[in-house]
């Protein structure tokens, strides 16, 4: 007589760390405790190469690297190549609203170091002065994976690289079961995790009062992502600045709204959508989010806060109103 074998139950594994300059949670549902550390640690190890590749603020990254060669052709790896493609492709869709090319306006606003390393506060903001080339300059040769830069022109991938990062990350781990990655604030969502067929549960932080959330989301298979002027936030001179560059201006966006969470088929679709309504203002961004196929929109302002009606779809929980 055979004895019975107990079946294994799936189990959720976790890591977190830092990266790119934001807090990285990654969290994955399987059975096979040595299997799903193993897919952890890769996802792990390939989100700090991402941002040894990818960070403006690293002067021997590959990034930091392109931008010191203007006008020369020069050979990417694929992970560069299509982080910045699609940054530039968001470029596109949004007729240049969504700008990876904004270097020079955030280091005139003072974003010339990463926050952990801290601003120069004391300086006055400086002169923004137009630019000769931009995005829509930058040359792409697919055959050989090269990309040339026109002179003036540095890329500043930023919040588009997490987003990106944080899908190629959920794909490397959905293979082994439902999970969910929140890349500071970034999320792609696979599946739903064990205590809930609803979806992952993701809290909306409320702008006033960031130990409080606004509401309690659940999601499963898609993306969210908050843009916001709430959070990283200086005093220049006697300015107060952002990092939310609006391109058509060169400087931090004039915009009455504070935060803008959009939940998307993914992450990198949502970072876009809520870059760009934040930038256009609670009127006008509500219309473009109206617009868009598949996306739902919480936008929050001082007096209030408007909602896309598909929103409450995956809102499981007000927290306060």
């Amino acid at each position: 007589m055979r004895s019975a074998v107990a079946p294994r139950v799936a189990q959720l594994h976790r890591v977190e760390f830092r990266a790119m300059g934001s807090g990285i949670g990654m969290w994955l549902l399987n059975d096979d405790t040595e299997a799903a550390n193993s897919r952890l640690g890769a996802a792990w190890a390939f989100m700090r190469l991402i941002e040894l590749q990818l960070s403006r603020f690293l002067p021997d990254s590959e990034l930091s690297l392109l931008n010191g060669r203007h006008g020369l052709p020069t050979q990417v790896s694929p992970a560069l190549w299509q982080a910045l493609g699609a940054a530039l492709d968001a470029a596109r869709r949004t007729d240049g609203l969504y700008d990876p090319t904004v270097t020079d306006a955030l280091e005139t606003a003072g974003y010339t170091h990463s926050f952990a390393e801290g601003l120069d506060t004391d300086a006055p903001a400086g002169q923004v002065t137009p630019p000769k080339a931009g995005w829509r300059d930058i040359r792409l040769e697919e055959r050989t994976r090269t990309v040339t830069l026109p002179p003036g022109v540095r890329i500043d991938l930023g919040g588009s690289a997490k987003a990106w990062a944080a899908e190629r990350a959920a794909d490397m781990l959905a293979s082994l079961g439902p999970c969910l990655v929140n890349a500071g604030g970034d999320i792609a969502a696979r599946g739903t995790p064990p205590d809930s067929e609803a979806g992952w549960p993701v809290g909306v932080a409320d702008p006033y009062k960031p130990d409080t959330d606004l509401c309690l989301l659940r999601v499963r298979d898609c993306g969210v992502a908050t843009s916001g002027v709430d959070y990283r936030r200086w005093r220049r001179g006697a300015s107060v600045q952002h990092h939310i560059i609006d391109p058509r201006t060169r400087r931090p966006a004039d915009t009455d709204l504070w935060t803008v969470t959009i939940v998307a088929q993914n992450v990198v679709e949502a970072d876009m959508h809520a870059k760009v309504a934040l930038l256009l203002g609670s009127e006008e961004g509500y219309r473009y989010i109206e617009r868009q196929a598949d996306v739902e929109a919480l936008l929050v302002r001082e007096d209030g806060r408007l909602t896309t009606p598909g929103f409450s779809r995956h809102v499981h929980g007000i927290v306060q109103r």
